[in-house]
């Protein structure tokens, strides 16, 4: 894990595995994890290529920007690739990280291969509700942690997971998840969804209660040339509950984009 300073005067958290010639792939964590949620894909695709996890500004071991947008969110990532020479890159992105990605996309199309937009939507039906409720319980975050970690995984959940994510939510600081919140619940992404011109695949965990397929299967739709796959018996975070599934669909994917 390490730390990049950026041309914005903040540095961004990021942990990177792998090297060689081929397109970096990069990955973008949801409102209540980081960077280290991406353990199982840094450890496999860095075997072939650059593969780097990103922290958004207030998480993890990236600096604050006060009231960031999704917006700027996009912009710190954007200035990282730049300060470790990322030109362009594969971006998949889960639930938050997908809104990030197309935002990602609109600022600067020609630094994405292609988008990977999982467990994500367009616009969330409730989306001002599930806000609200994260924003009036965020100075726990551990207890939100406990409340939520068995709707966010299919049941019945490994403990290991289950554990980690709960770890995980529980070290975010309150004003960082409350800008993510913001981000990602009440974000519409449908124009900058029919906006996108790279190979998008859209993938869902079948039991995904938090943005359901449906959502996907919408936000799919709406991508000229999209495909769509569901990953069987996982929930709203399909890369840590199932990542041999996840990363086989990507490596197919990225596979047959990169011909």
């Amino acid at each position: 894990m390490g730390r990049i300073a950026t041309n914005l005067g903040i540095a961004i958290g990021y942990t990177e595995a792998g090297r060689g010639d081929a397109t970096p792939l990069i990955f973008l964590h949801g409102v209540g994890s980081d960077k280290s949620v991406w353990h199982h894909q840094l450890e496999h695709f860095g075997s072939e290529r650059r593969a780097i996890a990103f922290d958004y500004p207030g998480y993890g071991d990236s600096d604050v920007i006060e009231a960031a947008t999704r917006g700027e969110f996009a912009q710190a990532i954007i200035a990282a690739f730049d300060a470790l020479a990322v030109g362009r890159a594969h971006v998949c992105g889960l639930s938050l990280g997908g809104i990030i990605a197309m935002e990602m996309y609109a600022l600067e199309p020609d630094r994405c291969a292609s988008l990977i937009l999982a467990d994500t939507f367009a616009v969330h039906p409730d989306g001002q509700a599930i806000y609200e409720r994260g924003v009036a319980a965020s100075n726990d975050l551990r207890a939100m942690a406990e409340a939520r970690v068995d709707v966010l995984l299919a049941q019945p959940a490994d403990p290991a997971v289950r554990s980690e994510v709960v770890e995980t939510m529980a070290r975010i600081d309150p004003a960082a998840y409350r800008m993510g919140a913001e981000a990602v619940w009440l974000a519409d992404q449908r124009e900058r969804a029919a906006a996108i011109r790279v190979p998008t695949l859209v993938v869902c965990g079948s039991e995904d209660k938090v943005t359901p397929p449906a959502l996907s299967r919408e936000l799919a739709a709406l991508i000229p040339s999209a495909r769509y796959a569901e990953i069987e018996g996982a929930g709203h975070l399909s890369n840590l509950e199932k990542p041999d599934e996840f990363n086989r669909l990507l490596d197919d994917f990225i596979a047959d984009v990169s011909q």
